[in-house]
């Protein structure tokens, strides 16, 4: 049986060591450890201490933890946005978190931007006293698309009293985030962190806390108050993750500065794209170089082509990540994560050269 490899984008392939690290957490006795005693909260700490150190995080941005990206989308509604935001997205991701802020808030507009287009940042509708939170997905995992930094800094430059909110589900961790350059950040660990599904990442602005502060909801279980109240004392305001946490720790621990790991990531993406654009029958689903991600490498073909590649790539242990939403049958997306290994790149290549290119 041939070596098995998964190239889906989330959940997405996990570290190796992550098995030695579920193995230390069962002896450590961490399944059961108090969430409110000193060993926890000396968890957190260290935790909180590595994402900043390894992802080159601000040392007075705040790090909150949740169940996920998407109870994100309602913590900032709740929290942060006591009339309206405003979203721009170009695909289902972005307009999901849309959806939800509008049901919380009414009131909330967008603007939608197309798959090859690098929205014009000056030209967009949303700067107006009523306007809380500007929101926008860096890298949007269904369309494979991506925000560069220079757009962020053009957009936080016009905010005015709104603040910038990212959701950055699935590059953080693997690209190098100019995290001052907006006022929350925010992800899952099932992506670029190589970790099973189960946690989030709320990172946060002294100007984003300073505003959660004067909102203050307290109608929610989840609200920013007692999220920040609580982790004060490096604990939670509900019953955590703790083995989220610890496996969170222990990657951190053993990874690499974030500027090498991204550097890493942008080689091999560019690598990829290149062999795609000039051996297969596959052809990027981004053309636009400047509008596409680094992360999640699409493809696009027709859809007998594309499950033909999908079930032969299995039969060779490569499981290849589907479409998603309308792009569902025209294309395959692989995930460029920091846990998919070098080898496993290559065992891409080299398959698509045995079954599309050599014959």
């Amino acid at each position: 049986m041939p070596q098995q490899f998964t190239f889906n984008v989330g959940p997405a392939a996990v570290y190796p060591a992550v098995r030695q690290y579920l193995q230390d957490a069962y002896d450590e006795g961490w399944l059961s450890a108090p969430h409110r005693g000193e060993r926890f909260t000396s968890l957190v700490r260290q935790a909180v201490t590595d994402l900043k150190l390894k992802l080159n995080i601000p040392q007075d941005y705040t790090v909150l933890f949740t169940g996920s990206a998407t109870e994100c989308w309602e913590i900032l509604a709740q929290g942060l946005t006591p009339r309206r935001s405003f979203h721009l997205y170009n695909g289902e991701f972005g307009k999901k978190w849309f959806d939800y802020a509008r049901a919380l808030r009414p009131g909330t507009t967008d603007v939608q931007f197309g798959l090859e287009e690098v929205p014009d940042m000056g030209a967009l509708p949303f700067v107006g006293e009523d306007t809380d939170l500007v929101c926008l997905t860096q890298n949007e995992t269904s369309t494979a698309t991506q925000i560069r930094e220079t757009h962020i800094l053009q957009l936080y430059n016009r905010l005015g009293g709104a603040l910038l909110a990212v959701d950055a589900t699935s590059s953080l961790a693997g690209l190098n985030l100019k995290f001052i350059k907006a006022d929350v950040w925010f992800g899952s660990v099932q992506k670029c962190f190589g970790l099973p599904a189960g946690l989030g990442v709320l990172i946060l602005s002294p100007r984003a806390v300073a505003r959660a502060k004067e909102v203050n909801d307290r109608a929610h279980y989840n609200g920013l108050p007692a999220a920040l109240s609580n982790m004060l004392n490096h604990q939670t305001n509900y019953t955590p993750n703790v083995l989220g946490i610890y496996l969170l720790s222990r990657v951190m621990a053993d990874r690499e500065p974030i500027k090498a790991v991204a550097q890493h990531l942008a080689d091999r993406a560019q690598k990829l794209y290149d062999f795609f654009e000039q051996a297969t029958p596959l052809q990027p689903l981004i053309a636009n170089h400047d509008a596409r991600s680094t992360t999640v490498i699409g493809l696009q073909g027709e859809p007998a082509l594309i499950e033909e590649i999908k079930r032969k790539a299995l039969e060779a242990g490569l499981t290849l990540g589907s479409g998603y939403g309308p792009l569902k049958n025209t294309s395959i997306r692989i995930a460029n994560f920091p846990a998919v290994s070098d080898a496993a790149m290559e065992a891409l290549v080299q398959f698509f050269v045995k079954e599309y290119v050599a014959a």
